[in-house]
């Protein structure tokens, strides 16, 4: 490619070469619309007969070259550059015979890269890095800073790019599918917020996907690191590199916790911000999310009382320890976006650890993705009276879990509800944490949280 200046303004991007986009979807589509704008000779390839996107397509889109069904290697000779959505991994034979042959390799956020020179804040991890992203960005307009908010999270990142010249501050969730294609970030200040196993049925070795991660360091922004986790410190050390952690600060620089006149207070240094009672989002989990935001936006000198009021005001996402209801004294909570161990355990300590008593009932089950379900023994062990399980893999989670944990393994969601509702006493809270992805009962996690939230309502009405 050519350099970064002479790319910007994308007039010439990919001139006198072939372009293959590698599958549609809601990237793909965005890629196209990206690419037609600028006068791009473009192709799309996707396995599927039916892709979803293809009616965005052909509405917005004059026709163009689809092939549709399977990845043609002999089609794909022809072509110079290819623009790999997330959700195909590098190590499928057309990418890689594509690499092999040293072809261009590219993915949108690498495009994206390419075509703006405003400042870009990069989230991810395994957990959280939704929550912290749009917790931030709500900051930034509370700043009443012009910001772009999108990525893995909401709005494709070359869609973003239409108001490039109005917008201060980019705010990018980012996948590991994402970073394996980007090679020209260089963001601002990035984090990894938590690395735990995910995505085992992609990636050979939980190595591999650290690796991927850690692509998101790449460039000389400053680095926030997660002092908690041991499997973030970034492979270059030879950066500004600023702290969070749920410990006590040890530097002025450094975001953690105060006990101080009966309280947990936030901190910078030794600083008190607010008080964690004062936060609507509740749980440990939660209270990193919200210093992972503090530390981010103060990087790039967000005002603090913004952001203080942000975090004050700031309920959460949707599916993300939602609160859903209390009845008889027992809260239900829809934490369906965890869509593994890591995530599911950090919603079951998070909750656990606000008051002592096995008085968690947790709902488990659906695709484990090649994980191993032991990491969840201690905290179940700590805080849970029954774990209910079901879909796909609630043997595998049964035979992983029940030697030391009440478990009981049930027919369907619906079923996992009633059971809760039978069960539990006042004091209790309902815990939806699936730890696996939905596909087997559900379109996604969305509408397994959906479905969750409906039934709730009518076992409880």
């Amino acid at each position: 490619m050519k350099n970064k200046q002479e790319q910007l303004v994308c007039a010439d991007l990919f001139q006198d070469q072939q372009v293959l986009v590698l599958g549609l979807g809601k990237t793909g589509v965005s890629c196209a619309r990206f690419l037609a704008a600028r006068n791009v000779d473009f192709s799309i390839m996707d396995s599927r007969q039916n892709p979803p996107g293809i009616e965005s397509l052909n509405q917005s889109l004059s026709p163009v070259k689809c092939y549709f069904g399977q990845f043609d290697l002999n089609v794909a000779k022809d072509y110079d550059v290819f623009i790999v959505s997330p959700g195909i991994s590098i190590n499928e034979p057309i990418v890689n015979n594509a690499i092999e042959n040293n072809k261009q390799v590219v993915g949108d956020v690498e495009l994206f890269a390419l075509c703006t020179l405003k400042p870009v804040i990069a989230i991810t991890g395994s957990n959280g890095k939704s929550t912290v992203t749009a917790l931030l960005g709500e900051m930034a307009t509370q700043a009443k800073i012009s910001v772009a908010v999108g990525g893995n999270i909401g709005v494709p990142v070359l869609d973003l790019l239409a108001d490039d010249a109005e917008t201060e501050l980019y705010i990018l969730e980012l996948s590991s599918f994402q970073l394996e294609t980007t090679h020209s970030l260089n963001a601002v200040v990035s984090t990894i917020l938590n690395v735990s196993e995910d995505h085992m049925d992609r990636y050979d070795s939980f190595s591999e996907y650290k690796i991927a991660k850690q692509k998101i360091y790449q460039g000389d922004g400053v680095v926030i690191i997660n002092k908690d986790e041991q499997q973030v410190i970034p492979v270059n050390k030879d950066r500004t590199i600023n702290y969070f952690s749920l410990q006590t600060p040890v530097s002025e620089n450094e975001f953690g916790l105060i006990c101080e006149d009966g309280q947990t207070w936030l901190a910078k240094g030794n600083d008190r911000l607010t008080t964690v009672s004062s936060l609507k989002i509740k749980g440990q989990h939660n209270i990193a999310n919200a210093l992972a935001a503090l530390a981010l936006g103060d990087s790039v000198n967000i005002p603090m009382p913004a952001m203080i009021n942000t975090l004050k005001k700031f309920t959460g996402l949707p599916h993300r320890s939602q609160w859903v209801l209390e009845h008889n004294g027992v809260n239900w909570i829809n934490d369906s976006k965890a869509t593994n161990v890591g995530a599911a355990l950090a919603a079951i300590n998070g909750l656990g650890n606000n008051k002592p008593g096995l008085d968690l009932i947790v709902l488990l089950g659906g695709q484990g993705k090649g994980q191993d379900f032991s990491p969840l023994e201690p905290a179940l062990i700590s805080f849970s009276r029954l774990v209910l399980i079901y879909g796909e893999d609630a043997q595998l989670i049964k035979e992983t879990l029940g030697k030391k944990i009440k478990t009981k393994i049930v027919g369907n969601l619906a079923v996992a509800v009633t059971e809760a509702k039978n069960i539990s006493k006042p004091g209790d809270t309902v815990l939806l944490s699936p730890a696996c992805a939905s596909f087997d009962m559900f379109s996604g996690f969305e509408h397994r949280g959906d479905e969750f939230i409906r039934l709730v309502h009518e076992v409880t009405s």
